[in-house]
């Protein structure tokens, strides 16, 4: 089979591979499409220790299951399937707790074992969701990212009523949370970036509100928008320290900040400002077994879509989409890798 290998710093290579083997509880998933991950762009440059080459990576994808493990039962031959890549071992501390999202044991596929950029991937059955035929393959696609912004936005949400939500970053995981927060009810979304491509793009989708954070003026552009509501949730999607210090400055006392961008680790915060004005402080890195099932069905039931913001290439195209992606020369939000072109 046809493989698209991360072979070390900058270098992705394809590469013909054997079909993997089944193990009893797994089954075989033809891939159609994969999506190129932002995580995956750091591990591609040599600065996750989590991914170590040579590796095959992709967790976001969808396809066919191919065959099944002989021990195998409640997943459909031929049915068209999402993956959770997220693979948690039900018995540690966390997972007993029912904290399954920090479970000690976890592996992600396509970082601990072999991913979606290829063909075929080998996979177990209790990760398998299977999906209608008639869903679009790039929109099921995204189901992992989704999951994502689903548990993120939906935690952050929680303590607002119709809340006017600030979010910082118009890439895939910035997007898809503009579009839940809507779904889950918000009043204004306003997505803010520095990239005048990716704002335009979100302009063309039909996303209300826009701003460049980067130019004079924004905080008073921010006030224009929400008025004296203000932002009662702000989701970085970023993690740098620009949004991070703007944050603080932006957010109301009583609101929430969520952070999902892993951009640095060490950041100087307000921190008495957050105690003095008691705002709410929450992280969120991945999702449970619930929230992915919650956002397969936002994209079975067409709430959200991969229309006017995404581009699809070839696998072939690998390497050069991981160049563009950090050379900043895509205008879209998510690339998807089709492995039928």
């Amino acid at each position: 089979m046809k493989v698209l290998s991360w072979n070390g710093p900058k270098q992705m290579d394809v590469e013909e591979r054997s079909v993997p083997e089944l193990a009893k509880d797994e089954v075989l998933v033809k891939v159609d499409v994969a999506g190129i991950c932002g995580s995956e762009i750091e591990g591609f440059l040599g600065h996750n220790s989590l991914r170590v080459p040579p590796l095959i990576m992709g967790h976001e994808f969808s396809g066919h299951v191919e065959c099944l493990g002989e021990e195998v039962n409640g997943v459909t031959k031929g049915a068209k399937v999402v993956v959770n890549p997220l693979l948690t071992c039900g018995s540690c501390k966390q997972c007993v707790r029912g904290n399954e999202t920090q479970c000690e044991n976890r592996q992600i596929i396509g970082i601990h074992r072999s991913g979606a950029f290829a063909e075929y991937v080998a996979v177990p059955a209790s990760a398998v969701v299977e999906v209608p035929e008639s869903i679009d393959s790039y929109a099921a696609t995204l189901a992992e990212p989704l999951a994502c912004c689903f548990r993120a936005v939906r935690r952050a949400l929680a303590l607002h009523t119709v809340p006017n939500v600030l979010i910082y970053g118009a890439g895939a995981i910035g997007l898809l949370s503009s579009f839940v927060a809507k779904e889950l009810g918000a009043n204004h979304v306003i997505v803010a970036d520095i990239n005048e491509e990716r704002l335009q793009t979100l302009n063309e989708i039909g996303i209300e509100h826009t701003l460049n954070n980067g130019e004079d003026g924004f905080e008073q552009e921010l006030e224009k928008i929400a008025g004296d509501k203000g932002i009662d949730v702000l989701i970085d999607a970023v993690g740098f320290l620009p949004t991070r210090s703007q944050a603080a400055k932006v957010i109301n006392p009583g609101g929430v900040i969520m952070n999902v961008g892993l951009g640095v680790n060490e950041t100087p915060l307000p921190i008495n400002d957050f105690i003095r004005s008691e705002i709410t402080v929450l992280g969120s890195f991945c999702y449970s077994r619930q929230d992915f099932q919650d956002a397969v069905q936002l994209l079975v039931n067409a709430k959200v879509t991969p229309d006017g913001w995404t581009e699809v290439r070839k696998l072939e195209d690998g390497q050069q989409s991981f160049m563009d992606l950090i050379e900043g020369k895509v205008k879209n939000s998510k690339i998807f890798l089709d492995l039928n072109k």
